[in-house]
C-alpha cells in the first residue's frame, strides 16, 4: 500500500527512493516539456535532506542526523513555496499529501512567488486548479 493512495487528481508519484525521498509531480500530460519547459512542472519534493531550489534533493549530499524531513513545491529552479519542517517522514507525507491538495484545488498564490511571471504557464496553472488569476 502506497502513502500517496489519497493523493489529489492530477498529481503523480514521479519518483520514490528506497530512503524515503518522495518526488511528486502534477500534470506531466499538460506540463510536458513540449509546450511548457520541463523546468515548469510543478514539483513537490519530500525529503530528509535539506530542499535546494537548483538542486533536486537526491543531488544533496549528506542528510540530518535529527530526523527532520522537508516537504516544498516548485513551479520552476528558482520559485517554489517555502520549505516546511516535519519532525517524522508520515507528517511530511500528510503535509505533501495536504499541499497537493490546496494547489490543486486552487487555494495557493503561487503568482505572488514570481518577480517576473510567466503569464501563459500561470495562466494555465490557474485554468487547471480553479484559480482566478
Amino acid at each position: 500500500m502506497s502513502d500517496f493512495e489519497d493523493l489529489s487528481d492530477g498529481w503523480t508519484v514521479w519518483n520514490e527512493e528506497a530512503d524515503g525521498r518522495v518526488i511528486l509531480t502534477y500534470r506531466p500530460d499538460v506540463f510536458d516539456s513540449a509546450a511548457y519547459p520541463a523546468a515548469c512542472l510543478p514539483t513537490i519534493y519530500l525529503s530528509g535532506e535539506p530542499i535546494h531550489r537548483r538542486r533536486p534533493p537526491s543531488a544533496v549530499p549528506g542528510g540530518d542526523a535529527d530526523g527532520t524531513w522537508r516537504v516544498a513545491l516548485f513551479l520552476e529552479p528558482e520559485v517554489g513555496s517555502p520549505e516546511e519542517k516535519h519532525s517524522s517522514r508520515e507528517a511530511a507525507v500528510e503535509a505533501a499529501i495536504d499541499l497537493a491538495a490546496r494547489f490543486a484545488d486552487g487555494a495557493i498564490d503561487y503568482r505572488e512567488w514570481y518577480q517576473l511571471p510567466r503569464e501563459a504557464y500561470l495562466d494555465r496553472l490557474d485554468e487547471l486548479t480553479g484559480r482566478e488569476g
